[in-house]
């Protein structure tokens, strides 16, 4: 068995022989049949609980005349997301803030919740790096043959016909290496910020870890910063006008 959190242990009890039966109905094996669920997807379930209740609640409270802080915070987010994709998409930017601001809150959240006992950041582990790298990557592709159709595959061939046998396998490969290096960037930064953490807390007194504690914020805004401005940079080549 493995280790588990105490809320990856109420899952497993809850849950865990209908996610195992699931699984082996499709084919798949889970390596501890007990406990399919592991920390990582639980932690995910709790942040996307989370954040459907704070979503639920700043609509709930939505007001023109006086809002709150709390949708003040959001329209911040929305706003500064907003503003920067516009800046770099172009002025048909909007109908992607919501999957940014989404998305960044996600890893964010999935970033943070490590701070607190009892839990650990999903994204220290690389499954969910990678699960956020590959959304972000079907939804620019997506978005690429949504806007220009089967002429988005023109993009792949580079501007000269007779470049298309080269250009061809070189942006499979570097749109392929897009989600490798989102996926390392988040994980490495996270994992790194989770161990630095970890044995401060285990070897000095306690000021000098609150302060990497600090530092783990800062490095978990940043990280969050750099995924979102990565993707919106992609989706902005996949519907870029000349496509």
């Amino acid at each position: 068995m493995p280790e588990q959190l105490w809320f990856t242990e109420i899952l497993n009890r809850w849950f865990g022989a209908a996610v195992t039966s699931l699984l082996q109905t499709l084919g798949i094996h889970p390596k501890h049949p007990q406990a399919p669920i592991p920390n990582s997807m639980a932690m995910e379930i709790l942040v996307c609980l989370f954040l459907i209740t704070l979503f639920l609640l700043v609509r709930s409270r939505l007001s023109v005349d006086k809002p709150g802080p709390l949708q003040h915070m959001f329209e911040g987010a929305v706003g500064f997301v907003d503003g920067q994709s516009r800046e770099i998409i172009g002025p048909h930017s909007e109908s992607h803030t919501g999957f940014l601001v989404t998305l960044g809150l996600f890893i964010l959240f999935c970033n943070l919740i490590g701070l607190i006992p009892g839990f650990e950041s999903p994204t220290a582990l690389p499954v969910v790096p990678l699960g956020c790298a590959i959304v972000a990557f079907c939804y620019y592709q997506v978005q690429g043959f949504k806007h220009a159709g089967p002429k988005y595959l023109l993009h792949f061939a580079g501007p000269m016909p007779a470049l298309a046998p080269l250009m061809i396998p070189i942006e499979i490969i570097s749109h392929l290496a897009r989600v490798l290096s989102l996926t390392i960037r988040l994980y490495a930064n996270m994992f790194a910020g989770d161990m630095v953490t970890l044995v401060f807390f285990s070897l000095v007194p306690l000021g000098v870890p609150i302060a990497f504690l600090g530092l783990h914020i800062g490095v978990s805004l940043l990280q969050t910063y750099i995924f979102i401005l990565l993707t919106t940079v992609y989706l902005a080549g996949a519907v870029a006008e000349e496509h």
